[in-house]
């Protein structure tokens, strides 16, 4: 309409009536942030789980570990931490006497080890079989050199001659006793198992794990270089991971002279 009409050639900007100039390029996109896990490698200490909580970590113990990380332990590794009338058994303080004593027969627990024994008005094998003591019978024979019988306990008599029973030793005419009934019977490398000084390691430790007896009781620990839980299994340990370092943004600079990067 007769009037002049200013505008910017493609790729210009400005004002049209003063000054265009080149459009500026549009800034680089911002570089992917680096995630990284807090808990690699683990600041929990053993027996511990870590868990990411917004980037932060956070410990716990493992189920059946009590404390606090990095001190979480079993309830038990060995008999002294629990109670006198327990055992350490899979590292839980338990009751030792079921499954220990035979039928009919009462178990109390001296010292962490089941001791049994029958009850009163009652006879037999603890370990295997109590039953009533048969009435007293009259001798038939008032010459039966073994009515009363002249031997101790756990022993018999033959003829007026006593000898102690299986597996029993000791003199025959004051009592006969088992080999051991507690751990401090047996050397300090074995223990009392079924009235038998025996090694208590097989079957305690977990697989390559290595077992140890220490004052009658087992003590498992993974070998050198082995790592895990020796009551369960133990593996090689991981080889050591260096840590990834962080990409610097600013190395090399982006920015122009006299600009600095941030």
């Amino acid at each position: 309409n007769h009037s002049p009409i200013c505008s910017c050639n493609p790729g210009f900007t400005g004002d049209p009536f003063s000054r265009c100039f080149p459009v500026p390029p549009p800034p680089p996109p911002p570089a992917d942030p680096i995630i990284r896990d807090p808990c690699v490698p683990s600041p929990c200490g053993p027996n511990s789980q870590c868990r990411d909580i917004g980037g932060s970590p956070s410990c716990s113990c493992l189920p059946d570990y009590q404390g606090t990380p990095p001190n979480c332990r079993p309830e038990c590794t060995i008999n002294p931490d629990c109670p006198s009338n327990q055992a350490c058994m899979r590292q839980k303080c338990r009751d030792p006497c079921p499954g220990s004593c035979g039928a009919g027969a009462q178990c109390n627990v001296i010292n962490h080890t089941p001791v049994c024994t029958c009850p009163e008005g009652y006879t037999g094998d603890p370990f295997t079989s109590c039953f009533p003591k048969p009435p007293d019978v009259e001798p038939v024979q008032a010459s039966d050199p073994c009515n009363p019988s002249p031997c101790g306990p756990n022993a018999q008599c033959n003829n007026g001659i006593c000898t102690c029973l299986p597996e029993y030793q000791g003199d025959p005419y004051s009592g006969c006793r088992p080999e051991c009934t507690i751990n401090p019977d047996c050397p300090s490398n074995q223990a009392c198992m079924r009235q038998k000084c025996r090694d208590p390691c097989p079957g305690s430790c977990g697989a390559g794990a290595q077992c140890n007896v220490i004052n009658h009781t087992p003590v498992c620990t993974c070998p050198e270089g082995y790592t895990g839980d020796p009551f369960t299994s133990c593996f090689p340990k991981p080889p050591d991971v260096e840590p990834v370092q962080a990409s610097d943004p600013c190395n090399p600079s982006p920015c122009g002279p006299n600009a600095q990067c941030n």
